[in-house]
């Protein structure tokens, strides 16, 4: 592997606390009073290097996303291959309780995340390519079902993972907004149970 340079060093430091300065300032002030220059500020750099960088907020906050996400990606795009229902079943309520407890360890940027949805229509679009990501993921694992003599056949995967995500979504952000009355294990028993029960052959 090619040794970097120092100049390369220095940039990959610069960034990281850019991103690091950025994930504080949302933290505290949330995503729509946060500015630019706060950022800047908070990482003790100049404007014209940070803008080397990132040129507004946005970029900075979908950057933070992405690095949230591979997390969330590694629980959603485990490998799903069981022999047989009982199997699915333990896999897929390993999953929500996985994908939910995340949400809640995660809750003060996905926090800011719901916020940033409703106020800037570039996080909202990055939120539906997250999304569709999630939801090719389930019908893929849906089909492996269907294909495999687990799940019925009459029904459309890529409607059933549309509805399966959704599901799962809704309870992610009471997790995360600490509105939700149940715990995550009942939640997973239940979602699993409901989803099991509509798509697989018992």
């Amino acid at each position: 592997m090619k040794k970097r340079s120092v100049r390369e060093e220095k940039a990959i430091q610069t960034r990281g606390r850019l991103l690091q300065a950025a994930e504080d300032v949302f933290i505290e002030q949330g995503f729509v009073k946060t500015t630019i220059s706060q950022i800047i500020k908070h990482a003790g750099l100049g404007y014209g290097t940070a803008y080397v960088y990132f040129r507004n907020k946005d970029e900075l906050f979908i950057e933070l996303v992405d690095e949230l996400m591979d997390a969330f990606y590694e629980v959603g795009e485990r490998s799903f291959t069981p022999a047989s229902t009982k199997e699915a079943a333990g896999s897929i309520r390993e999953q929500v309780e996985l994908f939910l407890t995340l949400a809640q360890k995660e809750s003060r940027l996905m926090s800011v995340l719901k916020e940033a949805r409703g106020s800037s229509e570039v996080i909202d679009e990055k939120w539906n390519e997250i999304r569709e990501r999630f939801i090719k993921s389930i019908t893929k694992d849906i089909t492996f079902a269907q294909t495999n003599g687990l799940a019925s056949p009459r029904l459309d995967a890529a409607l059933i993972a549309r509805g399966w995500f959704y599901a799962n979504e809704m309870f992610m952000w009471e997790c995360v907004t600490g509105e939700c009355r149940h715990s995550i294990k009942q939640l997973s028993e239940q979602l699993t149970e409901l989803y099991m029960n509509g798509l697989y052959r018992s």
